[in-house]
């Protein structure tokens, strides 16, 4: 399942600080898409995928002490071409 992860930074400092010196803090099966991030770095819009949702769970709450978190399940474009008659 494909998810966009919408990220807010009270202050983005501290959350490049932690990816410098940490990474991504993925769990295993929890796999980074590609991420774009807003122009005045207030938010990051990030492409994760995984198959099972304590995956998405436990790398939230990794960050969550730095961030606040939105995830809106999505289709790609092809998939939801597929569903709709």
């Amino acid at each position: 399942m494909l998810f966009m992860v919408i990220e807010r930074f009270a202050d983005p400092r501290p959350v490049y600080a932690r990816a410098r010196a940490s990474g991504r803090l993925l769990p295993e099966g929890l796999r980074y898409v590609d991420s774009w991030v807003e122009a005045n770095l207030g938010r990051c819009f990030q492409l994760m995928e995984c198959d099972d949702l304590t995956l998405l769970s436990t790398w939230i709450a990794s960050w969550s002490d730095l961030v606040d978190f939105e995830v809106v399940p999505v289709l790609t474009s092809a998939q939801a071409s597929s569903v709709v008659p």
